[in-house]
């Protein structure tokens, strides 16, 4: 059993009241889980600070605190330790307390704006298909090997996480694949794990009500490869314009992927349609499942990490072209009658919308019609509702602006504030309608034979928040009920 002092190692403290040679039973920072023999941590959250329930979890059995400023009052059966970063202590001590997994793995940390689930779902089914039994945290879902738990946020906090990554070993995986938040590095969720390596997908307009400005998004999704060690590899789209930048201060060995410029991993599209990509790759021609120039992105850069994790060229390229995506990315179903084409995505940024759109548009024979139906999310960054209500009229032919987890908002005031962005003809272009069941069946009845709709915002999402109640909600299986109802 680890003691107090053994899960403190790394940790910057500033002064110890008590002793240290105590059996720890578990961790906790929510004062609502600790039991007899808990350690509390108290971190300072963005809606709560757990100093505040420091008597409490003392009342309830907690047998240490960890705390950056101690209480006025110390109780002598407690031991008090105060540190520099109780947000960096956990995720440190977390690592320790579960015996520091991801050294006894080799873990791959995915960031960026756009492409994380995609590239994260693809490597956990490329390395599985190439035999090795792996794991993946991810915003969908979590896996260990064939065994899935479900997620609660695109990075789990430290204790859970690193609680996974210990059962990740003791099952027997050898790489665990993982997307990495701007959140969760900011919070330093990620303190203490070692990264066999890190990839960089692009950056762009997200985010900003919890990081206030662009440039502080930038330089957080930069610290990750600031932080990693020299025997890790970094592996950053060249095509992005801060592509380099994310990588200019990185220990690890440096490699790039582009569609567009010399890069060590260099693919080209040969064919996009809704077959398929046909593309080259280090000069290899390989036909993939997956559908458009985003995903041509994210295909190589699974087939960069492959090659810097020491897989062999032809056997990565041959186990890529059959794997499909992650579930609500791209995720299409044709209707039984009149082969209307119904699109489930993800996008909820501005250039996830036009990545998905301008896919749409490369695919049309020339004379079908876009639908989109789309909404943002309440309590989230208010500067890309009008730019995303631009877009989405922009690249279609109508659009329907309509609820999407509205949270704690009206969800009324969301679609006024989308409809701020409009042009004169675009205003001609869209109706607003809150009700998203009603949003999909009028989009559905709208179209004509061979039309496409997207219904973007929520993909893999089975539920719609509203005043803090999940309701259960799934675009794929409203789509596929409102085709059957209306005898598309």
């Amino acid at each position: 059993m680890a003691t107090l002092q053994d899960i403190l190692y790394k940790v910057n403290i500033r002064s110890v009241q008590g002793n240290l040679d105590v059996v720890v039973n578990d961790l906790q920072t929510d004062s609502r889980k600790v039991n007899k023999g808990s350690v509390f941590i108290a971190v300072k959250g963005v809606s709560a600070d757990g100093h505040q329930f420091i008597d409490s979890v003392i009342e309830k059995g907690a047998m240490a605190i960890v705390c950056e400023q101690l209480p006025a009052q110390l109780s002598g059966a407690i031991v008090y330790v105060m540190v520099e970063n109780s947000a960096m202590a956990v995720g440190l001590m977390a690592h320790n307390f579960y015996g520091q997994p991801s050294e006894k793995i080799k873990l791959i940390g995915v960031t960026g704006t756009n492409g994380k689930t995609t590239i994260a779902t693809l490597l956990y089914k490329l390395f599985e298909a190439l035999g090795y039994k792996s794991g993946l945290l991810s915003t969908v879902q979590n896996q260990v090997g064939s065994t899935v738990i479900p997620a609660t946020h695109t990075t789990p906090d430290p204790i859970s996480m690193n609680a996974l990554l210990k059962q990740m070993v003791d099952a027997g995986c050898s790489h665990v694949f993982m997307e990495t938040s701007s959140h969760a590095i900011h919070q330093h969720r990620i303190a203490g794990l070692r990264y066999a390596g890190a990839i960089f997908s692009n950056i762009t307009h997200d985010h900003l009500d919890y990081h206030k400005t662009f440039d502080e998004y930038l330089r957080v999704k930069k610290s990750f490869f600031d932080s990693l060690s020299s025997s890790a590899f970094a592996i950053s789209n060249a095509d992005d314009k801060r592509g380099a930048v994310m990588l200019q201060n990185t220990q690890a060995k440096k490699y790039f992927y582009s569609l567009k410029t010399m890069a060590e991993f260099k693919g080209k599209i040969l064919e996009n349609n809704l077959t398929g990509l046909v593309m080259t790759i280090n000069e290899q021609e390989v036909h993939f499942r997956l559908i458009g120039e985003f995903n041509a992105y994210n295909l190589l850069a699974v087939y960069g990490a492959a090659i810097c994790l020491g897989e062999e060229k032809q056997e990565v390229l041959r186990c890529l072209s059959v794997l499909t995506g992650a579930e609500g990315r791209f995720d299409y179903t044709v209707s039984g009658k009149e082969k209307i084409i119904g699109i489930v995505d993800y996008a909820h940024t501005p250039d996830a919308l036009i990545n998905v759109l301008t896919t749409i548009q490369k695919l049309r024979k020339g004379y079908e019609q876009i639908i989109t139906v789309v909404g943002c999310g309440g309590d989230r960054d208010k500067t890309k509702r009008p730019i995303m209500g631009e877009v989405a009229c922009k690249y279609s032919n109508k659009a329907i602006f309509t609820s999407d987890n509205p949270r704690s908002e009206e969800p009324e005031q969301i679609l006024r504030d989308m409809e701020t962005g409009l042009s004169v003809t675009a205003k001609r272009k869209y109706i607003s309608m809150p009700d998203r069941r009603e949003a999909i069946k009028t989009a559905v009845s709208l179209a004509m034979p061979d039309d496409i709709v997207l219904i973007a915002g929520k993909g893999h999402e089975k539920y719609q928040e509203i005043k803090g109640v999940k309701y259960p909600f799934d675009d794929k299986e409203v789509l596929k009920e409102v085709f059957e109802v209306l005898g598309k």
